[in-house]
Protein backbone atom coordinates (compact mmCIF):
# COMPACT_ATOMS: atom_id res chain seq x y z
CA UNK A 1 0.00 0.00 0.00
CA UNK A 2 1.34 3.48 -1.21
CA UNK A 3 1.88 6.63 1.54
CA UNK A 4 2.54 9.78 0.64
CA UNK A 5 3.38 11.79 3.48
CA UNK A 6 3.78 15.41 3.51
CA UNK A 7 5.65 18.44 4.90
CA UNK A 8 6.69 22.03 4.59
CA UNK A 9 3.66 23.87 5.78
CA UNK A 10 3.51 26.54 7.95
CA UNK A 11 2.68 30.29 8.77
CA UNK A 12 4.11 32.83 6.08
CA UNK A 13 3.83 36.15 5.06
CA UNK A 14 2.48 37.82 1.91
CA UNK A 15 5.63 37.39 -0.55
CA UNK A 16 7.42 34.95 1.53
CA UNK A 17 8.62 31.14 0.37
CA UNK A 18 7.73 28.21 1.36
CA UNK A 19 8.73 24.36 0.23
CA UNK A 20 6.44 21.65 0.43
CA UNK A 21 7.55 18.04 0.52
CA UNK A 22 5.93 14.69 -0.72
CA UNK A 23 7.41 11.25 0.30
CA UNK A 24 5.84 8.38 -1.56
CA UNK A 25 6.56 5.13 0.69
CA UNK A 26 7.26 3.31 -2.95
CA UNK A 27 7.94 3.94 -6.28
CA UNK A 28 5.26 5.70 -8.11
CA UNK A 29 5.09 5.17 -11.65
CA UNK A 30 2.55 7.94 -13.42
CA UNK A 31 2.26 11.51 -12.59
CA UNK A 32 2.32 13.32 -8.87
CA UNK A 33 1.13 16.63 -7.88
CA UNK A 34 -0.11 18.87 -5.65
CA UNK A 35 -3.90 20.18 -4.77
CA UNK A 36 -5.43 22.73 -2.44
CA UNK A 37 -8.43 23.22 -0.69
CA UNK A 38 -8.92 26.91 1.12
CA UNK A 39 -11.91 27.00 3.84
CA UNK A 40 -15.17 26.83 2.38
CA UNK A 41 -13.95 25.72 -1.11
CA UNK A 42 -13.88 22.74 -3.14
CA UNK A 43 -10.20 21.20 -3.19
CA UNK A 44 -8.27 22.44 -6.89
CA UNK A 45 -5.42 21.46 -8.97
CA UNK A 46 -2.56 23.04 -8.01
CA UNK A 47 0.63 21.55 -10.08
CA UNK A 48 1.49 17.94 -11.38
CA UNK A 49 4.88 16.05 -12.63
CA UNK A 50 4.83 13.25 -14.11
CA UNK A 51 7.60 10.86 -13.66
CA UNK A 52 9.39 12.05 -16.67
CA UNK A 53 9.65 15.77 -15.59
CA UNK A 54 6.89 17.45 -17.63
CA UNK A 55 5.06 19.60 -15.45
CA UNK A 56 1.35 21.08 -15.53
CA UNK A 57 0.69 24.53 -13.50
CA UNK A 58 -2.63 25.89 -12.48
CA UNK A 59 -3.08 29.93 -14.13
CA UNK A 60 -2.84 31.31 -10.82
CA UNK A 61 0.60 29.68 -9.28
CA UNK A 62 2.14 30.07 -13.00
CA UNK A 63 5.93 31.99 -12.46
CA UNK A 64 5.52 31.55 -8.79
CA UNK A 65 5.53 28.35 -7.92
CA UNK A 66 7.39 24.92 -9.24
CA UNK A 67 7.32 21.75 -9.40
CA UNK A 68 10.22 19.21 -8.84
CA UNK A 69 10.52 15.33 -8.47
CA UNK A 70 13.33 12.64 -7.59
CA UNK A 71 12.05 9.57 -8.75
CA UNK A 72 15.18 7.93 -6.96
CA UNK A 73 13.52 9.06 -3.56
CA UNK A 74 10.16 8.85 -4.50
CA UNK A 75 9.71 12.21 -3.34
CA UNK A 76 7.72 15.69 -5.25
CA UNK A 77 8.49 19.09 -3.85
CA UNK A 78 6.38 22.54 -4.15
CA UNK A 79 8.93 25.63 -4.15
CA UNK A 80 6.38 28.21 -3.57
CA UNK A 81 7.44 32.02 -4.04
CA UNK A 82 5.84 35.66 -3.97
CA UNK A 83 2.74 33.79 -1.83
CA UNK A 84 -0.41 35.43 -1.66
CA UNK A 85 -3.13 35.31 0.81
CA UNK A 86 -5.24 33.71 -1.59
CA UNK A 87 -3.27 30.83 -1.80
CA UNK A 88 -3.74 29.96 2.08
CA UNK A 89 -5.29 26.62 1.85
CA UNK A 90 -4.35 22.55 2.69
CA UNK A 91 -2.10 21.90 0.49
CA UNK A 92 -2.16 17.87 -0.41
CA UNK A 93 -0.13 15.59 -2.34
CA UNK A 94 -1.35 12.88 -5.30
CA UNK A 95 -0.06 10.06 -7.10
CA UNK A 96 -1.15 7.60 -9.62
CA UNK A 97 0.64 4.35 -9.73
CA UNK A 98 0.30 1.17 -11.48
CA UNK A 99 -0.14 -1.54 -9.01
CA UNK A 100 -0.50 -4.55 -10.44
CA UNK A 101 -3.36 -4.51 -13.38
CA UNK A 102 -4.79 -1.28 -12.00
CA UNK A 103 -4.18 2.11 -11.85
CA UNK A 104 -4.32 3.50 -8.01
CA UNK A 105 -5.16 7.16 -6.97
CA UNK A 106 -3.58 7.89 -3.71
CA UNK A 107 -3.78 10.93 -1.20
CA UNK A 108 -1.50 12.52 1.58
CA UNK A 109 -3.00 13.23 4.30
CA UNK A 110 -2.42 17.51 3.75
CA UNK A 111 -0.33 20.17 5.13
CA UNK A 112 -1.33 23.80 6.64
CA UNK A 113 0.10 26.69 4.40
CA UNK A 114 -1.02 30.32 5.84
CA UNK A 115 -0.28 33.49 4.48
CA UNK A 116 -0.89 36.47 6.06
CA UNK A 117 -1.12 39.90 5.23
Amino acid sequence: QVQLVESGGGLVQAGGSLRLSCAASGTISNAMGWYRQAPGKQREFVASITRGGSTNYEDSVKGRFTISRDNAQNTIYLQMNSLKPEDTAVYYCNAVTLIGVNYVERWGQGTLVTVSS
